[in-house]
């Protein structure tokens, strides 16, 4: 189970949260990514997936200094070469809509946040040079070439249950190419094996058996994305 489906359904509490997970984040280089010991002791007290992002921001914070700062229910991310873009939490009819620091890609010099409303669970990419930004259902893979990412979202509820392929220019980020298999599965991982092929970890829904399989770019099956 990924970071990002135990944040979402914390059913055996706060340590389950946290337990087991490997790299959490892309950072520069003058910041080492969070070992799995780190992440397992920041999420320990965490009351519900909001509160463990919010734990994972405050380290996050103190490593990246001049990327962001909190203030209170704002967080201003610092834009390149300059300007800033506030993500202030709001009181939404679902429940309250909240936002956390919890990757930086730097490859694309994008800010990856942990968003969260309700019991919906997206990440929101902001490239920092053109201040746009994207909501994604999962949270993003860059691939080897730096020209795309891939999310792979599934579970139960509040899921879109895809593998997407999403383009990455200057002038934004925008889905390019679907996919959803024939029978539901429990949760997935996306990797990229190269630019061309991206690898899928997943769990059929109703197995504990954790399976793999690799779908090239230019296979058939996909759905394009419609343009937008």
């Amino acid at each position: 189970m990924t970071l990002t489906q135990r944040l979402r359904y914390p059913t055996h509490g706060a340590a389950l949260i946290a337990a087991g997970l490997g790299a959490l984040l892309a950072v520069t280089a003058s910041a080492a990514p969070m070992s799995a010991a780190e992440l397992a002791t920041v999420c320990a007290e965490a009351d519900d997936p909001p509160h463990c992002g919010r734990l994972v921001e405050a380290v996050q914070l103190k490593r990246l200094p001049s990327l962001a700062q909190r203030d209170g229910a704002t967080l201003q991310v610092s834009l390149y070469p300059s300007g800033k873009m506030a993500f202030t939490d709001i009181e939404a009819p679902s429940g309250e809509r909240t936002y956390s620091l919890w990757d930086f890609i730097s490859e694309i010099n994008a800010v990856i946040l942990y968003t969260s409303e309700g019991d919906k669970v997206t990440f929101t990419l902001l490239q920092r040079a053109n201040g746009r930004k994207v909501e994604l259902p999962g949270e993003p893979v860059l691939a080897p070439d730096r020209q795309r990412i891939a999310t792979a979202d599934f579970c139960p509820e509040h899921c879109v249950n895809e593998v997407a392929v999403w383009r990455v220019t200057r002038e934004g980020v925008n889905r390019e190419l679907v996919w959803k298999p024939a029978a539901a599965w429990a949760h997935a991982t996306a990797s990229w094996k190269d630019a061309d092929t991206i690898r899928v970890e997943y769990t059929p829904i109703g197995s504990s058996e954790e399976r793999s399989l690799e779908r090239r770019l230019n296979d058939p099956t996909w759905s394009r994305a419609p343009a937008r």
